[in-house]
């Protein structure tokens, strides 16, 4: 099974939605200190901060790098395949006979990057390839979309014997 990566555009867009979840999560420390929880004198609370934050930066730098060379797809004629991660490697398989729904999503980051999603659901959930290049989103919703029909066909023929 051959499995297809990301463009460096996503990589990008993975920055900047890192970037914006960590500017939130440094501004809940940065007013936890400031208005509520430690006061001047509790040096354990000011290191715990300094330890919050400096995991923080981290995240900002690095999940985005692991996530995008951990991140593959796959399509083929019975299944769709999705691995991604960051510490946790999931892998999603798919059958192309369960989905019920095929629906490309962008979101605002997603936009100013140029790349879109692909959102299948199925009877156990839904399943989503990230980061595509919203040409690629719109091929891959669009061969989806005629595999299932493809599939509905035979099955009206088999029952109907049409």
């Amino acid at each position: 099974m051959k499995y297809e990566k990301l463009s460096k555009r996503a990589l990008y867009c993975m920055y900047a939605a890192g970037a914006a979840v960590g500017a939130a999560a440094l501004a809940v420390i940065g007013a936890v200190n400031y208005f509520w929880l430690f006061p001047a004198d509790i040096g354990t609370g000011k290191l715990i901060s300094l330890i919050l934050v400096i995991l923080t930066l981290f995240d900002m730098l690095l999940s985005p790098v692991f996530r995008f060379y951990r991140y593959r797809y796959s399509i083929n004629e019975e299944c769709i395949d999705i691995k991604e991660g960051y510490l946790f490697v999931k892998r999603d398989i798919v059958p192309i006979e369960r989905l019920h729904k095929l629906q490309t999503a962008k979101g605002p980051i997603d936009q100013i990057f140029k790349v879109a999603k692909v959102v299948v659901t199925t009877a156990g959930g839904d399943v989503t390839i990230r980061f595509l290049d919203e040409e690629k989103a719109e091929q891959i919703a669009e061969s989806l979309r005629n595999r299932i029909n493809e599939i509905v066909t035979e099955q009206r023929e088999e029952v109907y014997g049409e």
